[in-house]
């Protein structure tokens, strides 16, 4: 049974960070490309991050710069490192191993204060 479960989400004000995690089991981790995406209430969901199994990296313009990606191979674990948050970042995260098959997390809240 293939389970993403993500962790870290919360409350915080505008200009602070969080850091998401997601813990994947069921799956051959080390060669799934993994993702977090998010989606506000009213709109699509959108990517956030990827990372390949070497580590390569691909992020949305809204987020470059301040958020990091990274992973564990060994502990099948997948992070999101959030700085200098904004009011518009606020979202449910979601953690994607991207397959084939695809597969998803449940998400996690952030909701950043202004």
């Amino acid at each position: 049974q293939v389970q993403l479960v993500e962790s870290g989400g919360g409350l915080v004000q505008a200009g602070g960070s969080l850091r998401l995690s997601c813990a994947a089991s069921g799956i051959i981790f080390s060669i799934n490309v993994m993702g977090w995406y998010r989606q506000a209430p009213g709109k699509q969901r959108e990517l956030v991050a990827l990372i390949t199994p070497g580590g390569s990296t691909n992020y949305a313009d809204s987020v470059r710069g301040r958020f990091i990606i990274s992973r564990d191979n060994a502990k099948n674990t997948v992070n999101l490192q959030m700085n200098s948050l904004k009011y518009e970042d606020s979202a449910d995260y979601f953690c994607s191993a991207r397959g084939p098959p695809e597969y998803w997390g449940q998400g996690t809240q952030v909701t950043v204060s202004s």
